[in-house]
């Protein structure tokens, strides 16, 4: 492989896709275990989706921070492409152009795949909500106006990761039907894979924090300082926990669901981790950790709740039988 592949693949951040899928595994499960007949061709398109955004956003994300100057010597974090000069402005451009219409394509494909080819009011917000997508995922960092230098990464991160990944694939699964009140436990886990996503985020910006300061990236961490931010970081991974701990508590089949809390592990050890130390190189390993442990939590959770349910549907079969 040579070096310029070797750049590319550096810049797209493919170790940041578990995150991006996280929440799409995660709705696609509530919707299969709550009764609705999932659709895989629409799970598979979703995940293309939400991999291709999480993509551009990588290289949205090198190429505003280079032209703005965040990139430079005195980053921490990984030496991007176009820090390194592996990668050209003009080429990178041209990437994120490409990226664009990809996920603008396949986002449209899930929608005819979804609406069997209806173009209706749903179809039409969704379609909003994609472009909307799109929009967020490069104004991160590119242009005059990137909410990313204001303060409101976290916010979009938050909503676009939790309530917009998890409960749109859910309702797509089902017609974009929502049946209340069965349905409305679906924003506890969707908050709290929100909540994590604007945890990697913060970890983030804790290890750019002098960096960001100095060039003028106004990020939450820099408005509430070092400090407040570790305590933030906790308390975003506790509220998490909370959320899912409640959906747990009052949507099960047996209290033994409770142990689907064990996938919060790795992300109490990353949090405790933060917490004791200072910014630096090391933060590179646990943002990996982070994201990685969202996915391992989506999967503990979803194991522990299939399961569940198998063992409810046995017990409920031969209480008719017998």
């Amino acid at each position: 492989m040579n070096n310029t592949w070797k750049a590319w693949i550096s810049a797209m951040r493919f170790r940041t896709l578990p995150l991006a899928v996280s929440g799409i595994l995660l709705g696609s499960g509530l919707a299969e275990i709550s009764g609705y007949e999932s659709n895989h061709l629409i799970s598979g398109l979703a995940l293309l989706t939400a991999v291709l955004l999480q993509v551009l956003s990588n290289l949205a994300n090198d190429y505003g921070d280079f032209t703005k100057g965040t990139d430079n010597e005195n980053r921490i974090g990984n030496v991007r492409a176009l820090q390194s000069g592996a990668i050209t402005p003009k080429a990178m451009l041209k990437a994120i152009i490409i990226f664009t219409i990809l996920s603008l394509i396949c986002g449209l494909t899930l929608l005819y795949v979804s609406f069997n080819g209806n173009i209706n009011l749903p179809f039409v917000g969704y379609f909003l909500m994609g472009l909307a997508a799109i929009v967020a995922a490069i104004k991160y960092t590119v242009g005059k106006t990137a909410y990313g230098y204001k303060g409101l990464g976290d916010v979009f991160v938050f909503i676009f990761f939790g309530p917009v990944a998890v409960l749109g694939i859910y309702l797509l699964h089902h017609g974009f039907v929502w049946f209340w009140p069965s349905d409305n436990w679906v924003i506890l886990p969707a908050t709290a894979i929100g909540l994590l996503s604007a945890g990697v985020l913060n970890t983030n910006n804790i290890r750019d924090i002098e960096n960001d300061r100095n060039s003028g990236k106004i990020t939450i961490v820099v408005k509430m300082g070092l400090t407040n931010a570790k305590r933030y970081h906790l308390i975003l991974l506790a509220a998490s926990f909370v959320c899912t701990l409640i959906y747990l508590w009052f949507n099960n089949n047996y209290k033994l669901e409770l142990i689907a809390l064990l996938g919060f592990y790795p992300i109490f050890k990353q949090g405790y981790l933060v917490f004791i130390t200072e910014p630096s190189s090391t933060y590179n390993q646990y943002l990996k950790q982070l994201s990685l442990g969202i996915l391992f939590m989506v999967v503990v959770f979803m194991i522990v709740k299939t399961v569940s349910l198998g063992f409810y549907a046995y017990h409920l079969t031969n209480y008719f039988l017998y």
